[in-house]
């Protein structure tokens, strides 16, 4: 079977080429210009499908909440205008003739994890994405749980801080205004009056006022995952994002949380994503090898 995958972000539109090992070659990615908006999108990826040929299946990881089912968006912010409600899987499928999967991009990610990567051979355990916001998914006995309207796994907006900061959705003091990478790097900021990203922020790590707030973060982080363990009871968090390669995050997430679990909850395991990259390309393509 030969599969097209994509991963549809707010930057780049990446693509590759699945063999039936799921093996990717012919890696290759666009600008999404997302203010061109939603369904210019589309027609892209539709060009970029009809300049291969002997494909038998198209999968397709995006950003957004995704109906899985029909292969539409549910709701995507303004990152990508006009968006809401296009009809993914119609469209490509009218267009090309060819079987096309559609899933959000941190479901598409848990997918790759659980079969190919930091979650393989487990059946629960929940995957959160470290960046801009907080992504989320929930992996039960052995399959995605997309939840009522295909949206649950919104960890960012879980509140941790009551009449908190003010988040993107609407709200305030959710957990990703408090422990997403673009969080820390507002502490270190406001904080020190330093602008930094967060490879920057660990690379001055031996700076004590540094490491103060880095470790204030990962209180943060250990917060929002304390309520998730005790709602989901995983066996294991994976847990996704550039900053997550830093071991000293999650070394130091899996230490507080044996000292400040409930005994029964500490048998939890708390690891890096392993797929990088390529964990929404493989999930996509996974999913689209099982229509």
């Amino acid at each position: 079977m030969k599969i097209l995958t994509f991963d549809i972000g707010g930057t780049e539109i990446k693509y590759a080429l699945c063999d039936e090992n799921f093996n990717l070659t012919e890696k290759n990615s666009i600008p999404t210009n997302a203010h061109e908006g939603g369904p210019k999108i589309i027609e892209r990826v539709i060009e970029i499908i009809k300049s291969f040929s002997g494909i038998d299946r198209i999968g397709i990881s995006t950003a957004g909440q995704v109906d899985s089912v029909k292969g539409e968006i549910v709701y995507a912010t303004d990152t990508i205008p006009g968006y809401t409600g296009v009809k993914i899987k119609e469209l490509v499928e009218k267009q090309t003739g060819i079987p096309t999967a559609v899933e959000n991009d941190v479901n598409s990610a848990a997918v790759g994890e659980a079969v190919f990567g930091a979650a393989k051979g487990y059946q629960n355990f929940i995957c959160l994405t470290y960046g801009t916001g907080i992504g989320g998914a929930i992996y039960l006995d052995g399959k995605l749980f997309t939840g009522n309207s295909f949206s649950a796994g919104e960890f960012g907006h879980i509140v941790t801080h009551k009449g908190g900061k003010d988040c993107t959705c609407g709200g305030n003091g959710c957990y990703e205004a408090y422990a997403s990478t673009s969080a820390l790097a507002n502490a270190v900021k406001e904080k020190l009056h330093k602008d930094l990203n967060g490879r920057e922020i660990f690379e001055s790590f031996s700076n004590p006022e540094i490491r103060l707030i880095i470790d204030e973060w990962i209180d943060e982080i250990v917060t929002g995952l304390k309520g998730l363990i005790y709602i989901f009871n995983p066996a294991l968090i994976v847990a996704g994002g550039g900053i997550m390669n830093e071991e000293y995050i999650t070394q130091e997430i899996n230490k507080r949380l044996q000292n400040e679990l409930m005994a029964s909850f500490r048998k939890v395991k708390v690891v890096k994503a392993l797929m990088g990259n390529d964990a929404n390309k493989l999930g996509a393509a996974y999913l689209a090898s099982q229509l």
